[in-house]
């Protein structure tokens, strides 16, 4: 099969031709008929199998084929994304796939100015890529109408609701209006997802080229056991004693990816780092140093487990593990993409068992253990079962304890004991007696 088999217009060839594209994959094969088709959809493809370029090339052909021009402020395609540096990489891919062809598209985010995104809408775009909040500010203060929107994509809409962008999509669906196209794409659908779709598609194909939230067979997994307080250690031993060139680390919480970032440079090691926290400017230059290879590890929170395209990237650690299982399908997609081969190992300690029997119970296989010598952690990670099942070791029976005897007493032996025996004997107390008689009942003394 070929693009051109698939109905594609000759601008869109000739760049697909130029960027060594030379078949489809299989989302692509499925997705650009119905896309083209005006169909709504429902996607679900492993990671790195080119999802964006199964929606961003029907859509820039339909955009240049049908319509009439775009007015001020309007917008004729709407994608949304769940994070900043996942809109810059879609936007990226509409520039790249559209070079050939006069249609005008643009991200928004937060974390920077909105003066110049309004600026930018005035002259109205073909394609706007943008995240929900930020979004629903432009369109709160007019800078964005949807009368002329003629297609929605929600690009990792799980990822979204993750991230608690409930509300906005809730808000932002309320001014879209029903009569449109609406496409969804992802590696992941949870039930939420699933649900939800029912609601805003219409009689909607759907898409799986690849089992049900499974992680790519390109990339091989095994985990390392060890204790909470090494991983660090561990890491850096591993770095070395493997030789890793270049390697994306995920870290569960902002403090911990500055704190590893630190580590690592003290330790001279080239390593930059990117979370939530730190500016959009600051994000992208990192992430583009790590593209261009002058550092070598990229330490993150899940902030870049979706849309990170970085070619031929051999290895993903998870520092710590996901809290969200579908997370750790993200995560490891950044490597083994397009094909390639790649590796992904994760640092396990005892307290993550819960989160690697729900992983393992997602990709419904049991990762690999490989102990490391030096690491053997005091604290044990309970072995898993298929299906995510934590094996529990059956407890030891308690020692029966003489009762009585020796030195200490007998109460807190009576205590310790798992034989029953009677309690010790509570002294006495006197009742005192008040307004100078003695109690009734009582006897004088």
């Amino acid at each position: 099969m070929t693009f051109a088999s698939l109905g594609l217009i000759d601008p869109l060839l000739r760049t697909l031709d130029s960027l060594d594209y030379v078949a489809p994959t299989p989302v692509q094969a499925e997705a650009i008929p119905a896309v083209l088709a005006g169909r709504d959809l429902m996607a679900a493809a492993q990671t790195g199998t080119g999802k964006t370029a199964g929606f961003a090339l029907p859509l820039l052909q339909r955009l240049m084929m049908e319509g009439p021009n775009v007015a001020s402020n309007s917008v004729r395609a709407l994608v949304l994304v769940p994070t900043r540096e996942l809109a810059e990489q879609v936007q990226q891919s509409f520039l790249t796939y559209g070079q050939h062809l006069p249609l005008r598209s643009y991200a928004v985010y937060g974390g920077v100015s909105i003066n110049p995104q309004m600026m930018k809408l005035r002259k109205g775009l073909d394609v706007l890529v943008a995240t929900p909040g930020r979004l629903l500010d432009l369109y709160r203060q007019n800078a964005v109408k949807f009368n002329q929107l003629q297609t929605l994509v929600l690009d990792e809409a799980d990822r979204m609701l993750d991230l608690g962008f409930a509300r906005e999509l809730d808000d932002l669906f309320c001014a879209l209006p029903k009569k449109r196209q609406t496409l969804l794409f992802s590696a992941t659908f949870s039930e939420a997802i699933r649900g939800m779709a029912k609601e805003l598609l219409r009689d909607p194909l759907s898409i799986e080229v690849s089992p049900r939230n499974a992680a790519a067979k390109s990339v091989k997994q095994w985990l390392i056991p060890v204790d909470k307080k090494r991983k660090a250690e561990l890491f850096l031993h591993l770095y070395r004693s493997q030789r890793w060139s270049q390697v994306l680390v995920f870290v569960k919480t902002r403090k911990g990816v500055d704190e590893l970032e630190a580590e690592l440079q003290r330790q001279g090691i080239s390593a930059d780092a990117i979370h939530g926290d730190k500016p959009q400017p600051t994000r992208l230059r990192a992430l583009q140093r790590f593209k261009n290879n002058e550092v070598k590890v990229l330490v993150a929170t899940d902030v870049a487990a979706r849309g990170l395209d970085i070619d031929d990237l051999p290895l993903v650690v998870n520092f710590d593990l996901p809290i969200v299982a579908e997370d750790y399908v993200h995560r490891i997609g950044r490597t083994g993409r397009a094909g390639a081969t790649g590796q992904a190992v994760s640092l396990v300690c005892a307290d993550e068992v819960q989160h690697l029997s729900a992983i393992e119970a997602l990709i419904q296989q049991v990762l690999k253990r490989v102990d490391e010598p030096d690491f053997i952690p005091d604290h044990r990670v309970p072995q898993t079962l298929a299906g995510g099942q934590v094996v529990k070791k059956p407890k030891k029976p308690k020692k029966a304890k003489v009762v009585g005897g020796g030195k200490g007493g007998s109460l807190g032996r009576w205590l310790e004991s798992d034989e029953p025996a009677a309690p010790p004997i509570k002294a006495v107390r006197k009742v005192p007696s008040f307004g100078g008689g003695p109690a009734k009942g009582g006897r004088k003394p």
